[in-house]
């Protein structure tokens, strides 16, 4: 299959990020139905995170969702902190046949909200929200914020390429088809062309959303 456009590799960003999280973190256990129980269990974790209420009000999540995701981020996490060494690791294990760093790298400081290093529950669950369930206009906003490197509110040609470059360093040289060698330089190209509505170098977060929005009703 051919990507056409950044359009779809925001899609694509997102529906990586699924297969991650949905395997690793526990998202697809069921739910437990005793709700004492699962209450019990939440209350006698130390580092559970302050505030389920304002949690649930955050996200599209249950209470009862955010339990089962919370008791998956403690098993994987016991600290209840991921740092990004361990981030990278948990990536690595989805793409075996490429080089999964960059790219994670990327994505760790897209959950990152408040630059700290690691990513806390709360980080964690606010971000699934926003891929799981979140409008069109979230997912485009997030997904904006991980090719928007430097955070200055726009994505650059060089911003472009270094994303395109990780994403095939994960896949690996052997995906089917087979990539060409300036396949990322097309891709960047092809992504200005459409985003860069003014011609001034740099995509704004309006015009990524707009013209994906666009194309999105075609």
């Amino acid at each position: 299959m051919v990507i056409q456009g950044m359009e779809l590799f925001a899609i694509a960003v997102v529906l990586l990020m699924f297969i991650m999280v949905l395997k690793q973190f526990g998202v697809t256990d069921p739910l437990l139905d005793d709700t004492v129980e699962s209450d019990l269990e939440l209350s006698m974790v130390r580092h559970q995170p302050e505030g389920l209420e304002q949690l649930q009000a955050q996200t599209k999540f249950t209470r009862k969702e955010l339990q089962s995701l919370y008791r998956g981020f403690k098993n994987e996490c016991p600290s209840g902190l991921v740092d990004e060494e361990t981030f990278k690791l948990i990536y690595s294990q989805f793409f075996p046949q490429g080089d999964a760093t960059t790219y994670a790298h990327f994505l760790f400081n897209a959950f990152d909200m408040d630059r700290n290093g690691s990513i806390r529950f709360e980080d964690f669950v606010i971000g699934l929200s926003v891929l799981l369930r979140g409008s069109v206009t979230e997912k485009l906003r997030w997904a904006f914020n991980l090719y928007d490197i430097n955070k200055d509110g726009y994505v650059t040609r060089e911003e472009m390429q270094a994303i395109m470059k990780s994403i095939y360093d994960m896949m690996g040289r052997h995906t089917s088809p087979s990539v060409k060698d300036d396949a990322a330089f097309e891709h960047v190209e092809n992504f200005f062309k459409k985003m860069d509505r003014n011609r001034d170098g740099v995509v704004t977060i309006d015009e990524f959303i707009e013209t994906c929005q666009k194309v999105g009703q075609v």
